[in-house]
């Protein structure tokens, strides 16, 4: 398999980047779940590795973009519609714009109630701003709303990517798989 992306494949750098941040996102929403409804000791042993992780994914997503700037995309089939066209592009956009967004209003947060951020311990993060506790609710509101996003975004992704396999009978899902042809 190509490690750079084709006009016809992506490239096993951005397989790679794209299932991790899968798995990492999946892995936030329990933990995001379970704080959400922790207390005390529980809720730090839950929010401090979610906070990590999010750190991660936000690297991740850095990397991920510079990557796809490098290198072309897959082209899309011929047969879509503008709309669809359009609406694919709308949807990677917003997935790209989530996946900056959600770690950063939870650090900036984090910064407004003085809670520390550090990566897995060993790195401690600067905070963005002094104390502000409005500040920190209004960004766990917007850090809410945009993981609920997120899961409407991905459901549409996976939902396009099985229509193309099932439905269509194109490439489009097969070329995002490890370990396929297309």
């Amino acid at each position: 398999m190509a490690v750079r992306n084709t006009t016809t494949r992506w490239g096993s750098v951005a397989q790679l980047l794209h299932w991790a941040i899968v798995v990492l996102i999946i892995l936030q929403f329990v933990l995001g779940y379970r704080a959400h409804w922790a207390t005390g000791f529980k809720k730090l042993s839950t929010v401090i590795p979610h906070k990590s992780w999010g750190i991660t994914i936000l690297a991740l997503a850095i990397i991920r973009l510079v990557w796809r700037l490098a290198n072309p995309s897959p082209l899309l089939p011929n047969n879509l519609k503008p709309w669809e066209r359009a609406a694919a592009h709308v949807s990677h956009t917003g997935l790209y714009i989530i996946l900056f967004a959600m770690p950063l209003t939870g650090w900036i947060a984090s910064s407004a109630r003085s809670f520390p951020v550090s990566w897995f311990g060993l790195v401690q993060l600067p905070d963005f701003i002094g104390p502000n506790r409005p500040l920190y609710d209004s960004l766990m509101t917007v850090h809410y709303w945009l993981s609920w996003t997120l899961v409407a975004l991905a459901i549409l992704h996976v939902g396009a990517a099985f229509k193309h396999h099932f439905v269509l009978k194109d490439d489009v899902l097969r070329r995002m798989l490890p370990f396929t042809k297309s």
